[in-house]
């Protein structure tokens, strides 16, 4: 820990989605990030003087955009899709091929890249449940793989900001749940602000793969 302060350009992926969308919204307002990448498969409708977005279709293919893609501290890979009526092999592809797609080619670009990867409360490679064998499988090879650092998030319920235009409407009708069950079982529960600030956070350290379960996430947006 303790890096000098170094110009911090970085990469978010999934900024059309809730979470994607919070650590924008962090990240533009910090003053620790000096430049912001968006990989988006259509507008996130946002605009900053150090945001620039990249529409691109095809996550499987980077090659006509690799060129734009070396040159950034860090990756905040935000994207992923509920296992919720989804089939094995279709979850497995945009769950661990996507983001081992993603994250191979830009480790190959950017050897001191810092990789954040959201995964999820609960994720097990060796648990009854496919979806956190799947999660869990690509945590680990995350790990392998020649960034600086590796950070794996798994976040429970997560508390979405108010200015948010992408958070789930339920969220309105179930956020007053949110300070009962923090005190009840804070390990799963954590704003996305503290999501988002954790990810900058690691930014401050140096060589480290962690992967960080709700108390660790909400410990390290606080340092």
């Amino acid at each position: 820990m303790g890096k000098t302060r170094n110009q911090h350009n970085i990469i978010i992926t999934g900024a059309t989605g809730m979470v994607g969308e919070g650590v924008l919204m962090q990240c533009l307002n910090s003053l620790e990030i000096d430049h912001i990448l968006v990989i988006n498969r259509k507008p996130c409708g946002y605009a900053h003087p150090k945001l620039k977005e990249i529409i691109h279709a095809d996550f499987f293919d980077f090659s006509a955009i690799e060129n734009q893609l070396s040159g950034y501290t860090a990756c905040f890979f935000c994207l992923g899709i509920s296992s919720i009526g989804v089939d094995q092999e279709t979850y497995y592809k945009m769950t661990y091929t996507l983001t081992m797609h993603v994250a191979q080619t830009l480790s190959k670009l950017n050897s001191d890249m810092t990789f954040c990867y959201v995964s999820g409360g609960g994720t097990n490679e060796h648990g009854r449940l496919k979806w956190a064998q799947v999660k869990g499988k690509t945590e680990k090879d995350l790990m392998k793989l020649p960034f600086e650092q590796v950070f794996n998030f798994r976040p429970g319920f997560i508390k979405p900001l108010p200015a948010q235009k992408y958070a789930h409407q339920f969220y309105k009708y179930i956020n007053w749940l949110f300070p009962i069950g923090r005190a009840v079982y804070p390990n799963g529960f954590c704003t996305v602000a503290e999501l988002a600030q954790a990810m900058i956070n690691t930014l401050n350290h140096q060589n480290e793969r962690r992967t960080l379960e709700g108390k660790d996430i909400i410990a390290l947006a606080k340092e």
